[in-house]
């Protein structure tokens, strides 16, 4: 049982004072309506026209129901969810919990005294008045306590809502869709499209305390396969990020044209792909760019080291690790022998041996190829 309806049992109006009331409802609700429009100022213009009257109705209709339980005929059910419904509407008008909160406050001043107004000239004795204001402010409690728990969950639902709108934008950036569809995407979500998107690869644990440091704008996913999560960082400052992210297991994609943050995306995933230790791809470019078709990458290194397959496996290992660091080094022997650690002599030995073997080794097609080729060290 309802505060309301407990204190209600203790009072007992007689007919009387309810017909007199009652006729004085329009009046009442009238006044209440006109007091929140002077007083709370996001009603200023929320109650006038077709608004206005529904509002009106909605105020006698909740005095009406107040006065079958002060006179003991109701049960209190029918106000507070009419009271529920009214919170969830200030939502969806985009007024806050505050204001109405204001208005009931001020409705309830206004209610009492008009109905004070009523109910003493009908009278009522002086020792049910007390009784009758205590039941008049625990109703409009819970009337505003069940307005207050229909504006949370409206509040939530959108907020879900929103979610779930960010979420599904954030997998059609990963999947590659169209700029229409992704326009149509950003504008359900209410997201401002950026520049550019960076794609941050890390484990899903791990996303939601990093998206909490990063631009509000940001959008995160982290229910991807293998325990992955991702970050999708707008007009991100590079250095900024990856110091934000130097405690974090990430590995950070390019920057790309919004619409296009599927690229950065994939170009994360891959250099995940080649190890485990690279954090920033920017800084290994090469090694992705010679890993971005595995198959033609080993054909150019099959057809291009060719002539290394006719000696035993040791020697063609060595004199592969002699050439790659010559065409690093771009012939400069005291370095090449250097980063080998051998005596410079050997690294002529071992020139010697790759010119007979690659008799077009001065060509500039054949240095090309065989720098692709030697570009990553053999595993």
């Amino acid at each position: 049982m309802s505060y309301a309806i407990r204190r209600a049992s203790e009072l007992a109006l007689d007919e009387a004072t309810v017909t007199a009331l009652r006729a004085a409802l329009k009046t009442t609700a009238d006044e209440v309506v006109q007091a929140i429009i002077d007083e709370v100022p996001p009603y200023a213009n929320a109650l006038s026209g077709h608004m206005g009257a529904t509002i009106r109705r909605a105020v006698r209709t909740a005095l009406g129901h107040y006065l079958d339980l002060a006179s003991g005929n109701a049960t209190g059910g029918d106000g507070g969810d009419a009271a529920y419904e009214l919170g969830r509407g200030e939502v969806r008008d985009g007024r806050s919990m505050d204001a109405l909160l204001s208005a009931y406050r001020v409705g309830a001043r206004v209610a009492w005294r008009c109905l004070a107004a009523g109910a003493v000239p009908a009278g009522l004795p002086a020792a049910e008045v007390a009784k009758f204001a205590e039941l008049t402010f625990a109703y409009i409690d819970e009337l505003s306590a069940a307005s207050a728990a229909g504006h949370a969950d409206e509040l939530a639902a959108r907020g879900r809502a929103h979610e779930l709108h960010l979420e599904h934008l954030a997998r059609d950036l990963l999947a590659g869709a169209s700029p229409d569809v992704l326009l149509a995407s950003a504008q359900r979500a209410g997201w401002q499209p950026p520049v550019s998107l960076t794609a941050v690869l890390l484990p899903a644990a791990q996303a939601r305390p990093a998206y909490r440091t990063l631009d509000p704008g940001t959008l995160v996913l982290d229910d991807l396969p293998d325990a992955t999560g991702v970050l999708l960082v707008p007009d991100a400052d590079r250095s900024h990020l990856l110091r934000q992210l130097t405690d974090r297991t990430a590995v950070v994609g390019p920057a790309r044209p919004w619409t296009r943050a599927s690229a950065s995306y994939a170009r994360a995933v891959r250099a995940r792909s080649l190890s485990s230790d690279i954090r920033d791809t920017e800084d290994h470019l090469p090694e992705l760019v010679l890993s971005a078709d595995v198959d033609a990458y080993a054909d150019l290194r099959a057809r291009a080291l060719a002539p290394l397959r006719t000696l035993p496996v040791a020697t063609a290992r060595r004199l592969e690790e002699t050439l790659r660091e010559w065409l690093l080094h771009q012939g400069r022997r005291d370095e090449v022998a250097a980063a080998l650690f051998v005596h410079p002599q050997t690294v002529r030995y071992r020139m010697a041996q790759l010119r007979e073997l690659f008799p077009d080794l001065a060509s500039p097609h054949r240095v090309l190829e065989l720098t692709l080729a030697v570009g990553l060290r053999a595993s």
